[in-house]
C-alpha cells in the first residue's frame, strides 16, 4: 500500500484547492448538490441502522460510506473545501484570491443544501408514504434529533452556543482529516481506511456537521418537528458552518502547511566543548612528544 508522506502531501492539498477555485460554476454546483446528497443518504442510513438495531455505535461505523463514495467520486462538500482552498490563495497559486474562495465556497454551500435538501424530501416522503401518515420510527427519530439539536442548544443559552460552536469545530477537525486523507495513498484500499477513521469518531461522538444538518433539520420540519426554521439558522446551522470553518482552516489546513510547506529553519545542533579539537588537554611531561624532523 502507498503511502504519501505529509510534505507531499500537503502538495496535493495546495494542488486540489487551486483547482477547485479554477472549476466552472456548472460543475462546481454538480459536484456540491452530489457531494450533498451522498453524504446525506449515508447519514439516513446510519439513523436507520442506529434505530433498528438500538447500536449507535454500528450506525457511526456504518455512517462514512457515504462520505467514502463521494469523495471516491470526485464531489465536494462545503467542510472539505473550508480546508483545501484557502491553501492555493497562501501558496500563491494564478487565480487564488479571497473573492475566488468565497466564490467556491458559496457555490458549495449551495450545491450541498440543494442536494441535502432534496434527500431530506424524498426520505419523508418514504417514511411517512407521501405524507398520508405519521412517519415511522426512523422518521421519528429523525424528528427528535432536529428538535433536540435546536431547542436544546437553546435552552443552555450562551453555553449551548458556545458548545454548539466547539462541536461544529470538532466536528471539521475529523472530517478534514478524513477529506485529505484521501490524499495520503494512491491505492483504493488505503484510501477507504483512512477516511473511515476521523468520520466514524465524529459521528458517533455528536459532533456538529453543517452538511448533515443540512438534511437532518429540513427533514426535522417536513416531518413536523417543534422548531422554527428561525431556529435551526440561529441555534443550529449559522454556528456550526462557523465552527467547521475554523476547524478546517485552523485547526488542518494551516497547521500542516505551517509545519510541512512552510516549515521553520532546522536548529543547529550545539558542540561539546569536551568533543571540540580545541579543548584537548596539552601533552604534559608524562606524554610522550613526538617530534617531526
Amino acid at each position: 500500500m502507498s503511502y504519501v508522506k505529509p510534505a507531499d502531501l500537503v502538495g496535493r492539498m495546495i494542488d486540489a484547492g487551486a483547482g477547485k477555485l479554477l472549476l466552472s460554476t456548472r460543475d462546481t454546483l454538480i459536484r456540491g448538490f452530489m457531494g450533498g446528497a451522498l453524504l446525506t443518504l449515508g447519514a439516513a442510513f446510519a439513523v436507520t441502522v442506529t434505530v433498528q438495531t438500538g447500536q449507535p455505535l454500528l450506525g457511526a461505523l456504518l455512517f462514512p460510506i457515504g462520505f467514502i463514495l463521494l469523495y471516491l467520486l470526485g464531489y465536494d462538500l462545503l467542510t472539505g473545501v473550508f480546508t483545501l482552498a484557502p491553501l492555493a490563495l497562501l501558496a500563491r497559486r494564478p487565480g487564488a484570491s479571497v473573492r475566488s474562495i468565497l466564490r467556491n465556497w458559496g457555490l458549495v454551500f449551495v450545491g450541498n443544501f440543494a442536494g441535502a435538501f432534496t434527500v431530506a424530501l424524498v426520505m419523508a416522503i418514504c417514511f411517512t408514504y407521501a405524507f398520508s401518515t405519521a412517519p415511522n420510527e426512523v422518521g421519528l427519530a429523525i424528528r427528535e434529533i432536529g428538535h433536540g439539536r435546536t431547542v436544546g442548544y437553546a435552552e443552555h443559552g450562551a453555553g449551548g452556543m458556545l458548545t454548539l460552536f466547539l462541536r461544529g469545530v470538532l466536528c471539521n477537525v475529523m472530517v478534514s482529516t478524513g477529506v485529505i486523507a484521501a490524499m495520503m495513498s494512491d491505492a483504493l484500499i488505503s484510501k477507504v481506511i483512512a477516511m473511515w477513521m476521523p468520520v466514524m469518531l465524529f459521528f458517533y461522538m455528536g459532533f456538529e456537521h453543517s452538511v448533515v444538518n443540512m438534511f437532518l433539520f429540513p427533514s426535522g420540519l417536513l416531518l413536523g418537528a417543534d422548531f422554527t426554521i428561525g431556529d435551526y439558522l440561529v441555534w443550529n446551522e449559522i454556528p456550526t458552518v462557523l465552527g467547521n470553518l475554523v476547524g478546517g482552516v485552523v485547526f488542518v489546513g494551516l497547521v500542516l502547511y505551517a509545519t510541512h510547506h512552510r516549515t521553520a529553519p532546522a536548529r543547529v545542533p550545539a558542540v561539546s566543548p569536551a568533543a571540540s579539537p580545541a579543548a584537548a588537554p596539552a601533552p604534559t611531561s608524562a606524554q610522550p612528544v613526538a617530534v617531526v624532523r
